[in-house]
């Protein structure tokens, strides 16, 4: 399952990327321009019950959150039957409240990732009716107290399906209503999972040539290469990590800040990155998509241990600001496919090996040309729960030189 997830990272970021000329840029790749992703949010039902918990141990109430979400990238084989890959999650955990009444109250975490074939079939002109079956890596996180496990970690295969309907609003857009579903295991104690939600498909669209052609040759800026080297220390805290994490304290706020990133328990003193950058596709003017290769090292604060990562990822960069003298981005990196060198760093369950690397930043190309770039970033490395080990590595903020060519 982990060498299939970083095929299909490599195959969705490079495919006929080295057939590309220069002007080619502003057009997708026939792989990109033939893929999707899909953002669905409803209720997620799971019958965790006593049943589940080690004898002497009960609670009479729970507490359960039903909101969750689903993200897919999809990629089209033939007009109607398509792959999927993707995570299913609920916003928030399952909780036993209460546990025998003597004040313990333990979460249930839940995780599925999910490589899945579609089926279309067409009812009317813009409404479709498909069915879905695939493979899951599920993850549970149980819960111990005192030391005693009362419910255990689960990490298995499990099969996935579901149907919906989904109405054409375009050729990019489509509305859908899902219903996805996992069997339940009796021999991992795990019971059924059944999601019903609402959501979209965007569809990528291939620009004609006459529009590709005016935009490679306009006057905005796009790096083809961009070769980075960045430095961040620990001694500056991690508060920007935090805020980007929903998790900084400020005042009486425990989780003042916005929720589009991660921290980490295992946090780095030191870390020092070599990045290097090349563009897939730029539009008109505001966004690009690059793929990238990173080596890292860092060394973690409490253990004083040294780790190296390798990691090979997809970069998204939005241009805010086009001036003179400087063109200013916002970029984000989720999901590259990293391998780094030591498992469970410091005593925390950080994970295995084989992990993912995350990125957010800020930065400007400023000079003759725009040769030169300055940017600020944040990074993570976590498995995104496809592992019972995921505390999760955090990166502080590191300042970072680049040249273009």
């Amino acid at each position: 399952m982990k060498k299939l997830f970083v095929l299909i990272a490599v195959l969705f970021f490079s495919s006929d990327f080295y057939s590309q000329e220069k002007q080619q840029k502003t057009k997708f790749t026939n792989f990109l321009a033939n893929s999707y992703y899909s953002l669905n949010f409803g209720g997620i039902f799971y019958p965790f019950s006593n049943d589940n918990l080690i004898e002497g141990y009960q609670t009479e109430t729970f507490s359960r959150n039903w909101f969750s979400g689903r993200l897919l990238l999809g990629h089209k084989l033939s007009e109607e039957v398509s792959v999927q890959f993707g995570t299913m999650r609920p916003a928030s955990w399952f909780k036993y409240d209460n546990v025998n009444n003597i004040g313990y109250e333990r979460s249930v975490w839940i995780n599925a990732w999910s490589l899945s074939l579609k089926k279309d079939v067409k009812l009317q002109e813009k409404t479709s009716f498909y069915v879905e079956a695939g493979v899951a890596n599920l993850t549970r996180f149980g819960f111990a107290i005192n030391d005693k496990v009362i419910y255990d970690d689960a990490h298995y295969a499990s099969l996935i399906y579901g149907f919906g309907f989904q109405y054409r609003l375009s050729k990019k857009w489509r509305l859908s209503a899902n219903g996805t579903f996992l069997p339940k295991s009796t021999k991992y104690n795990q019971p059924s999972i059944s999601q019903a939600s609402l959501g979209f498909e965007y569809h990528l669209q291939q620009v004609d040539d006459k529009t590709a052609d005016k935009n490679a040759t306009n006057e905005y800026f796009f790096p083809t290469n961009i070769f980075q080297v960045s430095y961040g220390t620990g001694e500056i805290g991690f508060g920007f990590n935090q805020f980007f994490g929903m998790s900084l304290p400020v005042g009486d706020f425990e989780s003042f800040g916005i929720p589009i990133f991660w921290v980490g328990e295992v946090k780095a003193q030191h870390a020092i990155s070599l990045t290097y950058q090349r563009l897939i596709y730029r539009s008109e003017k505001i966004f690009s998509l690059d793929w990238g290769v990173s080596a890292t090292y860092f060394q973690s604060r409490e253990g004083k241990t040294d780790v190296f990562a390798f990691s090979i990822f997809p970069v998204l960069r939005f241009y805010l600001m086009r001036k003179k003298e400087y063109d200013f981005y916002a970029n984000y990196s989720i999901i590259g496919p990293a391998f780094i060198s030591k498992a469970d760093i410091d005593g925390f369950k950080s994970g295995p090996k084989t992990t993912f690397q995350d990125t957010m930043g800020f930065g400007v190309f400023f000079g003759e040309k725009r040769k030169y770039n300055i940017e600020l970033r944040i990074m993570h490395y976590s498995n995104g729960n496809i592992f019972t080990r995921n505390d999760g590595v955090a990166i502080p903020l590191q300042l970072t030189l680049g040249k273009t060519f």
